[in-house]
């Protein structure tokens, strides 16, 4: 039953809409977002009006209530029936009615949008909706391709655009180098590096990986995710990738030229923002500096359960060789010991188990690799591409800036230099008052960027803290993965544990002959000797 309503249950689908509206449960929405909310039941213009008077509370927004009662409203509406609130006391025993309002998803990119350009300052995106942008695979085709030389291809898949496209390392490089050049501004994530010669299979499926998650940074970065240059890249499906998407987009704008918020952006920024700036860039060091050590410790602990699982292999082959023994054993080497011929039955049953040990912990070994070292791994390049954007910041557009001003210093120097000598340099003071102007214009030019840049710093700063959860996903996922590792592995042991008590049998196990003398066998060249000495005397 609905907290607030004093008829009918609230469906699922009500709740649904009102997270993707007050995703932080704000608990307010206002006129603007309730006409976009409900502008997709497709009901006329005045209709919508008649449900807005019949559920504001003249507060000039709407509570969690207010908006359960008008997609009640508008269902009862897109039914034909009249917007009354007290037909929906027909409805005190049963679910609301649930209006019809389209793809979601379409919602959700809306109420986004609205609270971008309300709060243009704030990221407003959670790690989960991240993901939700896209999710990109790549795979490596077996065969490898070339008459002299050989190169790797890998297989993109894109579930965002439903395509599969195959693409060359030297592709994804002309990729890079044109998002650098359309985004200076933004996280680009790193490539990982091409190794001419000699490239092994563990070389080539740590490159892989590391494109998978090169790929997957891009398509979760919420501005990178629509780029026209981002679709052609997973769709294209023409050969010669490399060439061909550098003469598509040759001489595109950066992001600054087409960007809305561009020359707003000094509105965006705050007073303190330097400070701020310094701020995050020393955090961002600390967690790289941190997150690093968590790698590699995540990468010991796969090390360690890959060498478990391969001593565990051994130790059963090991016994395995041992049960199939053919060599002759008789009384002469045990005399009444039958403990080698137990433990070579028992050892072949072993062999068996100690694989099953290996399997286990070579499963855990790969699961670990995939959703705790990848997922940290995924972070690593996040906070790489952060510290990659802040020396861009910083290289660029400010030693820009430096250069264009001390430029107009000069300039201004040599015109009243040349003021003072008079008429006769009357040419030369309008052509520096021509290029003073000129300069003026790029110093304004340079302020605006600058201005801009900081503000997507700021964002990229927010979106390296909304990939955080990653980390959480990373102990989580070590969590699970650790406590059923180790409860397979307990069940295994549990079961070889009969087995090996069963392999001996209770006299010869609690060592009852080890108590009588040690003598030679009958018709050992020792009792001949010994019986002989003694007849002599």
């Amino acid at each position: 039953m609905a907290t607030d309503l004093s008829f009918g249950s609230v469906p699922a689908f009500y709740r649904e809409v009102y997270n993707i509206v007050c995703p932080n449960a704000e608990d307010r929405v206002d006129h603007d977002m309730f006409v976009n909310l409900l502008v997709k039941s497709s009901l006329p213009k005045h209709t919508l009006t008649q449900i807005w008077d019949a559920v504001d509370s003249k507060q000039g927004y709407l509570t969690r209530t207010g908006i359960y009662t008008a997609l009640a409203l508008a269902a009862l509406a897109q039914q034909g029936k009249s917007v009354n609130v007290k037909l929906l006391e027909s409805y005190s025993d049963q679910e609301l009615p649930k209006p019809c309002l389209g793809d979601l998803a379409d919602l959700k990119a809306m109420s986004m949008k609205v609270r971008r350009d309300r709060t243009p300052n704030v990221l407003g995106y959670k790690f989960d909706e991240l993901c939700e942008f896209d999710h990109v695979k790549v795979e490596l085709i077996p065969e490898k391709k070339g008459l002299i030389l050989k190169h790797v291809e890998y297989e993109v898949t894109s579930r965002r655009y439903k395509s599969t496209v195959l693409r060359r390392y030297n592709d994804f490089v002309a990729f890079q180098e044109i998002m650098l050049l359309r985004f200076p501004y933004r996280m680009i994530p790193r490539l990982p590096p091409k190794k001419m010669m000699g490239a092994d299979r563990k070389f080539i499926e740590m490159r892989r990986r590391a494109l998978k998650r090169f790929l997957n940074l891009t398509v979760r970065h919420p501005i990178l995710t629509s780029d026209e240059i981002v679709k052609y890249f997973l769709t294209f499906n023409g050969s010669d990738m490399q060439h061909k998407i550098k003469e598509h987009f040759r001489g595109v704008p950066d992001e600054f030229m087409t960007n809305e918020f561009a020359l707003k952006a000094k509105d965006f920024v705050p007073m303190d923002t330097q400070l701020q700036f310094g701020n995050s860039r020393d955090h961002a060091k600390l967690l790289l500096n941190s997150v690093c050590k968590l790698r590699d410790i995540a990468e010991r602990v796969v090390i360690r359960a890959t060498s478990y699982a391969s001593d565990m292999l051994q130790l059963g082959k090991e016994l395995g060789s041992l049960s199939a023994d053919s060599t002759t054993v008789s009384a002469w080497a045990c005399g009444n010991s039958t403990t080698w011929f137990q433990l070579k039955k028992g050892f072949k049953h072993l062999s068996v188990e100690y694989t099953g040990l290996a399997d286990k912990a070579s499963t855990e070994a790969s699961r670990q690799e995939e959703t705790v070292v990848e997922e940290l791994n995924m972070y690593l390049d996040v906070l790489l591409s952060y510290r990659d954007l802040c020396e861009r910041h910083e290289k660029g557009v400010l030693n820009d800036h430096q250069r264009a001003l001390q430029k107009m210093a000069q300039y201004k120097k040599r015109h009243m230099s040349a003021t003072v000598h008079g008429p006769s340099e009357a040419t030369t003071v309008e052509q520096l008052e021509e290029r003073i102007l000129r300069q003026e214009n790029e110093i304004l030019n340079m302020e605006n960027r600058n201005y801009f840049s900081l503000h997507c710093v700021q964002m990229e700063s927010q979106l390296v803290h909304a990939n955080m959860e990653a980390l959480y996903v990373a102990l989580h996922n070590m969590s699970m993965e650790e406590a059923t590792a180790h409860s397979e592995l307990a069940t295994v042991w549990h079961h070889i544990q009969p087995i090996i008590r069963t392999i001996l049998d209770g006299d010869v196990h609690n060592g009852v002959a080890s108590n009588t003398p040690k003598m030679s066998p009958l018709g050992s060249p020792r009792s001949d000797r010994s019986s002989g000495l003694a007849s002599e005397s």
